[in-house]
């Protein structure tokens, strides 16, 4: 296994913890913001669960995935009630991330993922014995690829694919009978473009053979605690998923998928938690930028990519002398060498802290 990449940001933490005013963690991309009522109301109507939950999912929660898929993504799925599901909850986004190549039971091969990407999906084909190759384009030659992971928009860089790119992943996937997976935990969070799932029909086509998507309620919930997911896309894959997660005991609470069936249900707290994030990056975004720095991509997600144009690891101890933690770009691949992650999710008190350190 690769070593925890954070465990190496130690001696700038202790560094920036120096700092008179403590330090600013944008390091990691944990919310911070009350979790919103409806979902612990629903988790506390549920509490009564004696028996086990299904891996399936409730009717409930997989009639709102369903529709929130439908409403706020234009995806329209196949039958989520059928025999083959076209959707199913899952422990989160990163169980299924670190998972999906063992759960696909994939044995040999290569697994394709972003030239910059979240070290997750690396860590998944080891734990499934693959090899992976970085990418931001379909190869001529599919060799033994067997997995392919897209991210838009992506993490650590905020980048969408274009209506284009994805289509021609599709295409390619399809083509070679390789599954293509999208990772589109941040989908409600696009700030200057607005972007598009995987499974959408302009993308898709008239059916999801051969594509699957990953959604999160971590983020755009604030619900990271409730560990709560959804796989969703080819109802033959999505069934191939699901029986190898029940035969694991990899399910779901039943009063988290009530929390997870009342929050897909609702926009309005989503809408009230991206203008939290809306306002921070405005301002931290703005005083990146005054400070000399470039922010690259960045056109949605929850992290602003940045560079001075010099080692990321130089970068790290320029900001750890502000009192200021981030992520250093190698943690996402070699080609993140010169760029920084800082997150947004950090308190109002603490992004106005890291603005006023930036201006000097």
């Amino acid at each position: 296994m690769p070593d925890f990449p954070w465990d190496s940001l130690a001696q700038a933490r202790s560094r920036a913890a120096e700092h008179p005013g403590g330090a600013v963690d944008l390091s990691i991309g944990t919310p911070v913001d009350p979790t919103p009522a409806l979902l612990g109301t629903a988790l506390a109507a549920a509490g009564d669960a004696p028996g086990y939950p299904t891996a399936l999912g409730t009717a409930e929660v997989r009639r709102a995935a369903a529709g929130w898929l439908d409403r706020r993504l234009g995806v329209q799925l196949a039958d989520p009630f059928g025999a083959d599901p076209s959707v199913i909850p899952t422990v989160g986004s990163k169980e299924l991330v670190a998972l999906l190549p063992t759960l696909l039971g994939l044995r040999s091969g290569t697994v394709l993922i972003p030239e910059v990407a979240y070290p997750t999906y690396e860590v998944g084909a080891v734990v499934a014995g693959l090899t992976v190759r970085r990418t931001d384009a379909p190869p001529a030659d599919p060799g033994d690829v067997v997995l392919v992971w897209l991210n838009s928009p992506g993490n650590p860089h905020g980048r969408v694919l274009t209506d284009v790119q994805l289509r021609d992943w599709a295409g390619w996937g399809r083509a070679h009978g390789v599954p293509v997976v999208a990772d589109e935990c941040y989908v409600e969070l696009g700030w200057d473009v607005q972007p598009r799932s995987l499974l959408h029909p302009d993308v898709a086509g008239r059916d999801h053979a051969g594509l699957l998507a990953v959604h999160s309620l971590s983020k755009q919930s604030t619900a990271a605690g409730y560990r709560a997911g959804l796989l969703s896309g080819d109802p033959v894959l999505v069934r191939r998923v699901w029986e190898t997660r029940r035969h694991l005991g990899l399910l779901v609470p039943t009063p988290v998928q009530a929390a997870m069936a009342a929050a897909l249900a609702d926009d309005e707290h989503v809408a009230a938690q991206r203008e939290r994030y809306r306002r921070r990056r405005e301002r931290l975004a703005a005083a990146v930028r005054a400070s000399g720095a470039r922010i690259d991509h960045s056109e949605a997600g929850l992290y602003l990519w940045v560079t001075r144009d010099e080692d990321c690891w130089t970068t790290i101890d320029w900001l750890a002398g502000l009192g200021i933690v981030a992520a250093p770009g190698t943690f996402y691949g070699p080609a993140g060498s010169r760029h920084v992650r800082m997150a947004l999710t950090a308190t109002d008190e603490r992004v106005d802290a890291a603005v006023e350190r930036l201006a000097g």
